[in-house]
């Protein structure tokens, strides 16, 4: 039986219905509200609206709960590998093994890029930021694989080469920046092991993979595989919806994923910590500063949209940073600040009235770091795990019969109809 809501306005009402997903969240459906009533809703940064079904990704920010097609986050961190992650993403459902073996193959058949997309790097300034380059190659691979786009083949195809190209493409653009040797991906290393690979190795220092610096890396992207309906999805789905191609749509994610608020928010944590080193640690000052209003400092790697309580990415990755410190010769200065941070927010008031626990951000920039990522990657970084879940993302709002393309409204707040006023008659 169908369950309403019931808005009454001026003395006429309107019966809005009532959807239930299946984990019990309610929706009200207000799809029909305007041709009904005239009237709109309004709901800055959309807190408060769904913008479409998703059987993708599940979120509960009171728990802090992430599953990915019902597959708790923590379980696949633990378990699964990052291709597997994508295809569970992307495909509804974990792989078999013959499903697996073909999708690896497929992902390194398309490694390599074309010889001519070297050229598009030469045309940067040396000093361009990676996000910016990355998102423009993502756009140009359309004019160098168009083909076979429009069909069940060609769109798989497509999205196989995007998961595969896109950590060839980051590598090259770490190397170019820093004139060094361009090196190309081996059939012989996991999709992990190969982007180290491709981003460490030279001629006089031959890569030596170490196995644990390649569990972090896939950790790292499973957590940053999907989030919901976030800005960089938000974005992708929308420029999607237009019909654009894919490579276009992922593009957008890029661009929209490199704001600090954002994808940026874990370069911006290492930057926050290691201003703190320069003045000495003092941790007290900063808890300060972050709770008084009138200072503009900000203390990222705290609090988040959806979670009200400790990000479930965050308890997962902030292990991987211990592990990592553990085995490293030379202690990394950054993680004892953190975790000085950490335990005095959580001891504070304002920090605990106010949910703000620790997030992905906070532990992930040291991870990196551990890894040898340059802090301007770490975006780039954040862009390559999110990739399944865009193309996610863009493939359910493609597939979607009730498909309709993004066109929000508005409450116009600008000057009532004015007169033209001639040039030679203005004041």
């Amino acid at each position: 039986m169908t369950e309403f809501a019931t808005l009454t306005l001026n003395g006429k009402s309107y019966q809005l219905p009532v959807l239930t997903g299946t984990e019990g969240e309610k929706a009200i459906d207000i799809s029909r509200l305007r041709t009904d009533s005239g009237l709109i809703t309004l709901d800055n940064g959309f807190s408060s609206t769904g913008s479409c079904r998703s059987a993708i990704t599940f979120m509960d920010g009171e728990k802090g709960i992430l599953r990915y097609r019902g597959i708790p986050v923590e379980q696949l961190a633990e378990q699964a590998t990052f291709k597997e992650t994508a295809y569970l993403l992307i495909n509804g459902r974990l792989p078999s093994r013959k499903e697996l073996t073909r999708f690896s193959v497929l992902l390194n058949d398309l490694s390599p890029v074309h010889e001519d997309l070297r050229e598009f790097y030469r045309g940067f300034p040396r000093h361009s930021h990676p996000m910016g380059i990355l998102s423009s190659m993502v756009n140009a691979l359309r004019s160098f694989y168009p083909e076979l786009e429009t069909t069940d083949e060609g769109i798989n195809l497509t999205m196989a080469r995007l998961l595969s190209k896109i950590r060839t493409l980051a590598a090259m653009s770490y190397k170019i920046s820093r004139g060094h040797r361009v090196v190309y991906p081996r059939p012989d290393l996991t999709y992990c092991a190969n982007f180290l690979n491709m981003m460490f190795d030279s001629p006089v220092r031959p890569y030596q993979i170490d196995e644990e610096l390649v569990s972090a890396l896939r950790v790292f992207w499973i957590l940053h595989a999907d989030h919901e309906q976030n800005c960089s999805t938000t974005a992708v789905r929308v420029v999607g919806s237009g019909r654009v191609n894919l490579y276009a749509a992922i593009s957008a994610g890029i661009a929209a994923l490199w704001g600090p608020l954002h994808g940026g928010a874990n370069q911006a944590v290492i930057e926050m910590l290691e201003h703190i080193a320069r003045d000495k640690g003092n941790v007290k000052k900063v808890i300060e500063r972050a709770k008084d209003r009138e200072d503009p400092f900000r203390l990222f790697g705290f609090g988040h949209r959806v979670y009200r309580t400790y990000d479930p990415r965050g308890k997962i990755i902030k292990k991987m940073a211990d592990r990592l410190m553990e085995k490293q010769q030379t202690p990394d200065p950054l993680l004892d600040i953190a975790r000085e941070l950490e335990i005095a927010a959580r001891k504070d008031d304002y920090f605990i009235e106010h949910n703000l626990y620790p997030n992905v951000d906070f532990y992930s920039g040291i991870v990196l770091r551990a890894i040898g990522i340059p802090t301007n990657m770490f975006t780039v970084m954040f862009a390559i795990g999110r990739l399944p879940g865009w193309i996610a993302q863009w493939k359910e709002s493609i597939d979607d019969p009730g498909w309709k393309i993004t066109r929000p409204r508005q409450l116009y707040t600008g000057p009532p109809r004015t007169d033209y006023v001639p040039i030679d008659k203005r004041p």
